[in-house]
């Protein structure tokens, strides 16, 4: 039959392309690592050092994840084929629906890992610190920043990522002032490096008793979360250290210990702090790997942009400034300023589905075609 013929013909111009995209992944190299870290995992100790075990097992699920994920596309190359032959033999067009719905989800996902080969960056593989930030306009700004908070880590359950909200400010009658969260998973600053910016929500307000239209804005910084071996020094003399008592829910040990801590660098400035583990040495760990992350950040700005203000990341969370804006009233849609890309699934977008976005965003890196510089 005439469409089984075409779908044959479309599949086996496919395969050199998938071809092609196992090499791109780098696939056997990643294979060989793979077998030598399963072969370290299985060795006697090996869990006597509990840091650097987790970090191999990490290391392990992101090779599987990357050589499973070409074998079940190849499978399902090979499974369309077979249905094809098995649609011309049979004269059974009952089967088009489903071939048809296969070969768009394969080449969904090749185009899905495709983009993952543009990971370039020298960071891209890390894992991510990402910091959410009100902007001015009280309550209905600190809302807005605790809906972004939301979806980001509903974007890393989407993904099997996981995620610790390591530093918190609550808001003064909703939402949140600040929040900081490290989100750990394959290529994951990769992926939110693109959500780096000023991001703006226009609604009817909730807080409002008059039901007027409002404008809130919140700052999202994105920095890679850099190993303790990261050639990035902080000696103990570069910063001051501060101990307070964490704040918000979290039971009688957060709440009348002073374990939370704040450090703040004398050369740059930047205050980075950590509530949300038990003692005062972990919380201490966690904000020295975020004042890394941030120095990091403030290098690649400053090489980017030849930037003369060393206080951090300056963002001016206002109008004009945003990266992407969120309309829910008078219609709805969700468009990025910098590469095009926009849907009107707002409930969507909120509920952590920003994959477009993210891969709009790498395209336009990628060919160097943004819509605004």
């Amino acid at each position: 039959m005439l469409q089984f013929d075409e779908y044959k013909v479309k599949l086996n111009n496919l395969k050199p392309e998938l071809d092609e995209l196992g090499q791109a992944l780098g696939l056997e190299a990643a294979e060989r690592e793979l077998e030598m870290l399963e072969s370290e995992s299985a060795s006697d100790g090996f869990w006597n050092n509990l840091e650097k075990a987790q970090k191999i097992q990490q290391r392990i699920k992101q090779l599987h994840h990357k050589v499973d994920g070409q074998k079940k596309r190849l499978g399902e190359w090979e499974d369309l084929l077979t249905l094809c032959e098995m649609g011309n033999e049979e004269e059974d067009e009952s089967l088009v629906p489903e071939l048809e719905e296969g070969f768009n989800k394969l080449t969904a996902n090749m185009e899905e890992a495709r983009l993952s080969t543009l990971f370039t960056g020298e960071y891209d593989d890390n894992n991510v610190v990402l910091a959410i930030h009100a902007g001015a306009g009280g309550t209905e700004a600190q809302d807005w920043a605790q809906m972004l908070l939301r979806m980001y880590t509903r974007w890393a359950e989407r993904h099997d990522f996981e995620y610790q909200v390591v530093d918190f400010q609550d808001g003064d009658e909703a939402g949140i002032k600040s929040a900081t969260v490290m989100i750990q998973g394959e290529n994951a600053y990769g992926h939110l490096r693109s959500e780096h910016g000023v991001h703006r929500l226009v609604r009817v307000s909730p807080f409002d008793a008059n039901a007027r239209r409002q404008t809130s804005f919140a700052a999202v910084e994105v920095m890679p979360d850099l190993p303790e071996d990261a050639d990035v020094e902080i000696r103990p003399e570069e910063y001051e250290m501060q101990v307070f008592r964490s704040s918000g829910a979290g039971g009688q040990h957060i709440n009348k210990t002073s374990s939370a801590v704040r450090l703040i660098h004398h050369a740059t400035g930047i205050v980075v702090s950590c509530q949300t583990e038990r003692s005062q040495f972990q919380n201490k760990d966690t904000c020295l790997r975020m004042l890394r992350a941030k120095l990091v950040e403030l290098k690649m700005q400053q090489h980017a942009e030849k930037l003369s203000d060393i206080k951090g990341v300056q963002l001016k969370i206002e109008w004009g400034s945003q990266i992407r804006s969120y309309v829910f009233m008078p219609y709805q849609l969700v468009k990025d300023n910098r590469s095009g890309f926009e849907t009107s699934n707002v409930n969507g977008v909120m509920d952590g589905d920003i994959d477009g976005f993210i891969n709009a965003y790498l395209k336009c890196e990628a060919t160097g075609t943004w819509v605004t510089k």
